[in-house]
């Protein structure tokens, strides 16, 4: 039987050595894949350093009602941040230099705006997410695949979400101190405190339908429906005003308070469900 304090800091050790590797190589490419994919690289390497079966990452599909919940969260939340944004005037609904960017991007000069803008937010919730399917699941293949149910064998409900959110949103802060991610508006001590709440937020929800399904694949729905709908869809589909910057993306204040009301409600789930059967 693994040790799950074992494997869990071996997990975090590879991690931290394997960073410098993918930071090089997203630099070097231009793209964040590689780096997200030394967080599967790690847990694959920690499981063989510790005699741990690999299928324990949670390698079973599950029931389907998980994965379209996976899907429709990150959307549900997603879309609440940006209505009301766009409602209080602190964003503009819609970018007209993007929705004609796509327009060429997609050779359908005869479109209307409309049709455009509902073409692409079909495409960014199927194309776009099986394009994120390769890193993200090189991401969640560490954090819920591996950590989440090895810290679960010692820990409680809400410090298992607690911690594998905080790690998981700490291994983001590199790239935001070096001006890679984020934006270049607001304080970064501001963004840091948003981007790690609403990862943190969101790790409540994962975490609890990890735990009902024991899959990973609803970790890896949740994560791409996350960023695709943001990063792809409503992010760049929004008007910037002299203020959205505090308001708009990971970064801002919108998006990681309506994760919160999620997150509440699944820690309520999960408090009442799986520490109750602990004890």
């Amino acid at each position: 039987m693994h040790n799950p304090w074992r494997i869990s800091a071996v997990f975090l050790l590879l991690l931290a050595c394997l960073y410098p590797v993918g930071l090089w190589l997203l630099l070097r490419y231009q793209s964040a894949s590689p780096l997200m994919l030394t967080v599967g690289l790690a847990a694959v390497l920690a499981c063989l350093a510790c005699g741990r079966d690999l299928r324990a990452l949670g390698w079973q599909w599950g029931d389907w009602k998980y994965q379209f919940l996976s899907y429709l969260i990150p959307l549900s939340y997603v879309a609440a941040a940006y209505i009301a944004i766009w409602a209080l005037g602190l964003g503009g609904w819609y970018d007209s230099s993007f929705v004609e960017e796509i327009r060429s991007g997609y050779l359908l000069d005869g479109w209307s705006d409309t049709a455009i803008i509902a073409l692409h937010f079909v495409l960014t919730g199927t194309v776009s997410m099986v394009l994120l399917l390769p890193a993200v699941l090189g991401e969640e293949i560490g954090w819920r695949g591996l950590l989440v149910p090895a810290l679960a064998e010692k820990l409680s409900f809400t410090s298992v979400a607690l911690i594998s959110g905080l790690l998981w949103s700490i291994w983001h802060w590199p790239l935001m101190f070096l001006g890679y991610y984020g934006n270049a508006e607001s304080p970064l001590s501001f963004q840091l405190v948003m981007f790690s709440l609403c990862l943190v937020s969101m790790s409540f929800v994962i975490t609890s339908i990890r735990y009902k399904t024991a899959s990973l694949w609803p970790a890896v729905v949740f994560h791409m429906s996350h960023n695709a709908f943001l990063q792809k869809f409503y992010t760049p589909l929004t008007e910037a005003g002299s203020s959205t910057h505090w308001y708009a993306d990971e970064f801002g204040i919108a998006v990681p308070l309506a994760a919160t009301v999620f997150a509440v409600i699944y820690w309520r789930k999960g408090v009442g469900e799986f520490d109750r059967d602990r004890a």
